[in-house]
């Protein structure tokens, strides 16, 4: 695998701060499975996706996730929460669930999602649940039945019909939120108590901390947050460990789970950064820094991720078993949970 070699600003991080934070057993809750050729858009090659999937990454099959996390955290056992890369200007959405079906079929410890998009019929999810065995569905905003994908809201993406068989058949509903306060937005929360409430069988993951790339949104979301039903939290591509560390204290470590975003973002060499109410990727080709009085090398989105769950955990106070959960234990019980 060329395109992923670690250098000796990585091993220096991994062995000097990371090694004895992360745990032998880890389940990742928030993993991709696909393929380019499922992109159907015909200007795919020259967009802005092409930045992030390399031609290394264009078949991110099992096999490569594996040599991913061995060559990042060697020695560690993993299994994991997958599912398809939601393509925004052109989808292949059968090819993209069999492939991930078929990847994730021999182990049985993880568990694939489906990607959907708001015109999937109630029987399109079933059919496909049943046949492949999905644990849950994947919306994005990206298919927004109102073409707005900055502002939509919830059900726009993610239609009731299709929260229904969720809550009907007690599947994970893997939610990228929409707005540009992400869970502080009042509408967000709004439509999320009312959802969770609702349909109670149903479980939710809400990705990136909530969307929540610093402090600011789950401070402002605050009780209501804390008090929803059915809501649980991957930490996938945070690199910001005053986020972690507020949703830590907000919704207790219990409904909290490491998630790697890999692949394509948890290997790139990078960070998402705050300002202001506002987050970006800061990679090694899009800045402008006069970095000449220090080692201007980037290391993997993955191990900044991991640096800022260590601040968070040792602000928080966690201990050895509440750190397995938070990278084990609390993603296996909300999977087997609901199986």
């Amino acid at each position: 695998m060329p395109a992923l070699e670690l250098n000796d600003l990585d091993r220096r991080i991994w062995n000097e701060e990371l090694n004895d934070f992360v745990p032998d057993k880890i389940f990742d809750a928030h993993t991709h499975i696909f393929r380019w050729a499922y992109n159907t858009d015909p200007d795919k090659d020259s967009g802005p996706l092409r930045n992030f999937v390399q031609p290394a990454f264009e078949d991110a099959g099992w096999k490569l996730l594996d040599e991913c996390d061995e060559l990042l955290m060697p020695g560690r056992q993993v299994e994991r929460l997958s599912f398809p890369f939601p393509y925004s200007n052109g989808c292949d959405f059968d090819g993209s669930n069999e492939f991930i079906a078929g990847e994730v079929k021999g182990h049985p410890q993880s568990g694939a999602l489906m990607l959907v998009h708001p015109a999937m019929t109630a029987d399109d999810i079933e059919s496909a649940v049943e046949q492949h065995g999905f644990l849950g569905l994947k919306p994005y905003r990206f298919f927004s039945s109102t073409g707005d994908f900055v502002h939509c809201r919830i059900t726009d993406f993610l239609p009731e019909h299709q929260i229904a068989v969720a809550d009907r058949l007690g599947l994970l509903i893997m939610m990228h939120l929409s707005k540009p306060d992400g869970i502080s937005d009042p509408q967000n929360l709004d439509d999320l108590e009312f959802l969770t409430t609702q349909y109670p069988r149903a479980r939710w993951i809400l990705a990136h901390c909530a969307r929540a790339y610093s402090s600011w949104p789950i401070e402002r979301a605050g009780n209501r947050l804390r008090e929803m039903p059915n809501t649980w939290f991957d930490t996938s591509s945070v690199c910001e460990s005053d986020a972690i560390e507020a949703l830590i204290r907000t919704v207790g470590i219990e409904r909290v789970m490491y998630g790697s975003d890999d692949v394509p973002v948890g290997v790139l060499r990078g960070k998402y950064i705050s300002f202001g109410y506002g987050w970006a990727y800061l990679s090694e080709q899009n800045h402008n820094f006069n970095l000449s009085h220090c080692d201007a090398r980037m290391t993997f989105t993955r191990f900044e991720q991991l640096r800022a769950m260590k601040r968070a955990a040792r602000a928080t106070g966690l201990t050895d078993l509440q750190i397995e959960a938070l990278f084990h234990d609390n993603a296996v019980s909300l999977i087997h949970g609901h199986c």
